[in-house]
Parts: C-alpha cells; structure tokens; sequence
C-alpha cells in the first residue's frame, strides 16, 4: 500500500473544497483516484457534510411522518419474530423478519408495512428453508426498535417507550395482529363431554419472554378481550384466548392465518 504525505492530503482536500472534480485531483497529485474519493467522503462526513447521513428520513431523529397504523403492525411482528443486526464493521442495520411460507399472505402484508415505515428503503426477501426473511436496510432501525440489544430477546428487559406506547394505544388491534402474525395462530380444539366430541376455536400466543406476553395481555385487557395462561411442563410462555365472546371479537379484528 502506498501512504502519502499530510501535505499531499491536504492540497487534495483544498481542491477538492474548491470544487475541483475527483478525477482531476487524482491527475494533478499522482494520487489513485479511489484515494482521492476516501480522502473526500471522509472529510465531508468530519465536517457533517457526507451524502446519505443528513437524509431526512427518520420519524425519531428527523420528525418525518410516521404511518402510525402500520408501525404497530410492525412492532408486533418484530418483538415476534424480528431481529436487528449488523455485519462487523459496517453503518447500516438491517431488520429481518422470519415468516413461514404457508402464510405468503403474512408475508405480503409483512413488507407493504416495512415499505410504509421506512418508504426511502428498499426491502427484500432472503429464502430459508419453509420461510423468508423479509428484509429492510436503514441506520435507524435502532431509533425506530429501542427494545434492540445484546442477546435474545427474552434475556433482557423488553418494554415500549412512551411514544410506542402511544402508538399501541393508539391502533391496539394493529399491535395485536402482528404478535399474533409472528407468534400465534388460530387453531381449533376440542373436547368431548357425555361422550360426544366438541369443536371450538381458540386463539393461541406463545413467547419465552415474559415482558413480550405482558405486552400482549396488557393489550388484550384494554380491548376487552378475555384470556388465561396455559402452563405447559411447567412454563408459562402461552396465552389462550377461548371464550365465545372474546374470540368473536379477535375474528373480527385479525382471523386466520393466510
């Protein structure tokens, strides 16, 4: 690799400040002219001037609109089944969010809220085996997902700031049916009395963290909805919603899976 004086740097840098074209700076230093273009980003970006990290384009940061609706919609499905990452050394998050390929409905609705929330960012899907991530790149995943940390999400403490809570309050069923989306179902039990079998349907939330559920029973306690929680070998990670009323009500604001 070969270094260049401080001196060489600062006369591309004087040129380029003045206007002069990258490729003309390269030509007159004898600098590559990849350099000269780091040499340029790094210094617009010192001085607050880089490309891309003034964009206006953040609801937490900037103050650019929100599609609330859709936001409670993602917010649930992501303390379901979301997660934010990065790769090592880079400035860019990404949001991913795994669903089963017998919902491709899901999955539709998944990427038309992550297009609403974030509409200057591309999404994608990523094949899995019997599911895609559904996926959005952005530097402020972090601002819009505060619950993001080390670890899973069960291992720490989970709980909404006050202006999601907001939001929850605001579109609750939204926030209902991306939990259920991500981590529930409705199925159909059964049960036999005086010897003859009965059918009835049921809608079922299952999630190891403790926090999570309280944010969906919470939520279920202000629509009215009636629940219980179902112990299985000892663990409490489900919620039942069976009464006749109560999942009326659900079939009305989320139904099946599709």
């Amino acid at each position: 690799m070969e270094f260049h004086s401080f001196e060489i740097r600062q006369a591309a840098l004087s040129l380029l400040r003045g206007g002069t074209k990258n490729a003309d700076v390269a030509r007159q230093l004898n600098v590559p002219l990849g350099t000269v273009g780091y040499w340029k980003h790094k210094d617009r970006a010192k001085r607050g001037e880089c490309p891309g990290r003034r964009a206006r384009d953040c609801a937490r940061c900037d103050g650019v609109p929100l599609d609330r609706l859709a936001y409670a919609y993602l917010l649930g499905l992501y303390l379901g089944d979301g997660h934010i990452s990065r790769y090592s050394g880079h400035r860019t998050w990404s949001l991913m969010i795994t669903l089963d390929d017998h919902w491709p409905g899901i999955q539709d609705e998944a990427e038309a809220a992550l297009k609403a929330v974030f509409p200057r960012h591309s999404t994608c899907r990523v094949r899995v085996k019997g599911a895609h991530n559904i996926k959005v790149y952005s530097t402020h995943l972090p601002c819009m997902f505060p619950q993001h940390g080390p670890g899973r999400k069960h291992e720490r403490l989970i709980a909404l700031a006050p202006w999601q809570q907001e939001i929850v309050e605001q579109h609750p069923w939204e926030f209902v049916r991306g939990l259920i989306h991500s981590d529930g179902c409705r199925l159909t039990n059964w049960t036999v009395r005086n010897g003859k079998r009965y059918e009835y349907p049921r809608y079922w939330f299952t999630n190891v963290s403790d926090d999570i559920r309280g944010l969906f029973t919470d939520t279920l306690d202000r629509l009215g909805v009636v629940w219980t929680n179902c112990t299985r070998h000892g663990k409490p990670y489900n919620v039942s919603v069976a009464r006749k009323a109560s999942v009326a009500l659900m079939d009305a604001h989320i139904g099946p899976k599709y």
